[in-house]
Order: structure tokens, then sequence, then C-alpha cells
């Protein structure tokens, strides 16, 4: 017995159960009306005995539609409400199981009827019961057997409209890893040569002899900065290219107390920055959050190196209910003498991280001539 089903599956069966006690109801009259004078017709007993067979018509025969159909055809001589029953048993029997179980059991349901009829109607009536009861299983089972080639071919369908989805999901997912798989071929072959160049460069004049020790120090910088970007190329073309877990570890991320040595790293290049850090307990500071706030200063003292070269740049860390962070800098008054290119999408990135922690951005000019940038990242 299965009652989880859908208010669609109990309405298919209160009609079907409807059209059997209809079918049986006929059937009773009809008998009634056909009784000789001294037999009695038990009219409770086929109530009941009708009642019963719908209610395991009702329980059943979904989940049992071959045992509900084999009781019925012997229970079914018992009342004759019960023929009802008995033939939407054969209905539901042709509709959930192929013809090659159907078939036989309806045709000795037919046979056993035809046989009964022989031995107790008389010759005038056994033809016209015999085409009329022939006429009800044909159909029955005809229409059962139609219902569930119906049935089977949607279900085909829809199995096709999934299959062809997932393929083309696949053929989605294919195209988007080819993508970035040229992404990250371009990426190596166009920046690693340039900033390997970089490096060799900087290397070669760093431990040059006769080099003023200043440039010494720059070029050094720029050999360490241009292998910790040869690193950061590496590792974003692992995630381009979709490296499965495992065959390479995951470089370190940063975290907030990596800023101290960022603003270090930025000074040794010849800024002049200061940090304003008021974080009694760093260890409280969510490592998600540590490192979105890490890439801010990041690329904020980027901005202020692309935009204003040279000028004094304040950075402050105040971590209270929340974190915020504030990087301000002088605004010089024309354009930059070495003007370096960007992508123009360092803000909009920013934008993306604070708002994947529900914190808020805020930057721009300010009424002194400085350009401002804020940040507040929930903790």
């Amino acid at each position: 017995m299965d009652l989880r089903r859908s208010w669609r599956d109990w309405l298919e069966d209160a009609g079907l159960a409807a059209v059997a006690a209809l079918l049986g109801l006929l059937l009773l009259q009809a008998t009634i009306e056909d009784t000789v004078p001294d037999q009695e017709i038990p009219v409770r007993f086929e109530l009941g005995a009708g009642a019963v067979s719908l209610v395991v018509l009702l329980l059943f025969r979904r989940r049992h539609p071959v045992a509900v159909a084999v009781t019925l055809i012997f229970l079914q001589w018992a009342a004759t409400t019960m023929f009802g029953a008995g033939a939407i048993a054969m209905y539901s029997l042709a509709m959930l199981r192929p013809w090659r179980t159907a078939l036989p059991i309806a045709t000795a349901n037919l046979a056993l009827i035809i046989a009964v009829f022989w031995l107790v109607s008389p010759a005038s009536d056994f033809l016209e019961g015999a085409v009329v009861f022939t006429l009800l299983h044909a159909t029955l089972v005809t229409t059962g057997m139609l219902v569930r080639s119906r049935r089977m071919l949607i279900e085909s369908l829809k199995e096709r409209a999934r299959a062809a989805e997932t393929e083309q999901r696949l053929r989605v997912e294919e195209g988007r890893l080819l993508e970035r798989e040229r992404i990250a071929r371009e990426m190596h072959d166009v920046l690693a040569h340039r900033i390997s160049l970089l490096a060799v460069h900087a290397g070669a004049l760093e431990f040059r002899p006769d080099a003023p020790a200043d440039q010494r120090e720059a070029a050094g910088v720029i050999r360490q900065s241009a292998f910790e970007a040869m690193e950061d190329l590496r590792e974003v073309i692992g995630v381009l290219r979709a490296a499965p877990p495992g065959t390479d570890p995951e470089r370190p991320q940063p975290t907030l107390a990596d800023v101290s040595a960022l603003v270090r790293e930025s000074r040794r290049a010849g800024g002049d920055i200061s940090l304003d850090e008021h974080v009694p307990d760093p260890s409280r500071v969510p490592s998600r959050v540590g490192r979105h706030a890490y890439r801010i200063v990041q690329e904020g003292l980027t901005n202020a190196r692309k935009h204003a070269p040279g000028a004094g740049v304040r950075v402050r860390l105040d971590a209270g209910t929340d974190l915020e962070i504030e990087i301000v800098n002088a605004v010089p008054p024309g354009p930059p003498t070495l003007a370096i290119p960007g992508s123009g999408a360092g803000l909009v990135g920013l934008a993306e991280r604070v708002a994947l922690l529900g914190g808020t951005l805020e930057h721009g000019r300010t009424g002194d001539g400085r350009f401002r940038l804020h940040a507040r990242l929930p903790l």
C-alpha cells in the first residue's frame, strides 16, 4: 500500500473507483431485475462486498496490479458488485504492466466468465453475454495498453530532453574549459616571457658591482616583485586550466598580518607610506576577511603608485565591531610624469570583493585635494 501519491494520482484512483462502483451497481440492478420470483438477492452483502473490492482497488492497484487482478478474478463470483472492480483491475493491469503479463490474465478471466455463462445461462442469453464481456475486456485491455504506451512515450521524450539538456551543458562547459585553456596559454606565452626578462635584467643590475647601492637595492625589489608575479601568474594559470586538486599545492594566501610586510615592500620600492594599525587581536579576524583586507590595501597602494607617484600614502586599519580600512593619498595637480598602464577594473574588483563579505566600499576625491579609499568589512 502506497499512500504517498500526488493529488493527480489520488484523483485518477478516485475516478476509477467511481467507475468501478457505477459498473457494479448497474450489474446489481440488472441482476435484481432478472431475478426469478422465488430468488432473493442479498443487497447488503452485495454492497458490502463491492465496497471492500473498491478499497482494495484504491489502495493496492498501483503497487500490486497483478495480485489485485488475480484476487478479484476469483472474488468477483462472490458478489455481482465486485465485477466492476474486477473490470477496472484488468484496465489497471494493462496500464501498469507489459502486455505479456496483462493479456494472459485478461484472457483467463474472460474464459472463466464465458464458461460460467455457458453453464448457468440459457442459450439465448449466452451469446449476448459472451459478446458483451468480450467487448468489455477488449476495450479495457486496449485502453490500458494505449495509456501505458502514451505514458512511456512521454517519459522517453522527457528523458531525451534531459539528455539533450545535459549534453548541451557539457558542451558549454567544454567550450568554457577550452577558452580558459586558450587564455592560460596566451598569458603564459606573453606575460611569463616579459616578466622573466624583467627578472633577469633586474638580477643582473642587482649583482653588478659597479652599480650604486640604491640602484642595486631597487633592482632587488624589482627582481623579487617579478619573482612573486611569476608565482601569482602560475597560480592564475593553474586556476584557468582547472587543474585537478592535489597536483600542485596552492600558495599560502595572505592574511591581515601580512599587510605590514606589504607596506615595507612598498617602502623599499621608494614609496612614502605610513601604517596606522589598530588591531588588538589579529587572530580574531577571520582568514577570509584578512585575505580580502590584504587585497584591498594592495590595490590601494597600486593605484596610488599609478596615479600619484611620489605622494605620501596613509594606511589605517581599525578592528572594532567591523574591520575598517582607509587608504588616503594626495592627488597631484597634473597627470603623472610616468603613466603606468592599467585595466581600469581594480576598483570594480574591490567592490565585488567587499560585496561578497556584505561590507561597504567608498572611494573618491575629498575636498582637500586627496583621494580616499574606505572599506568596512564585517567580522
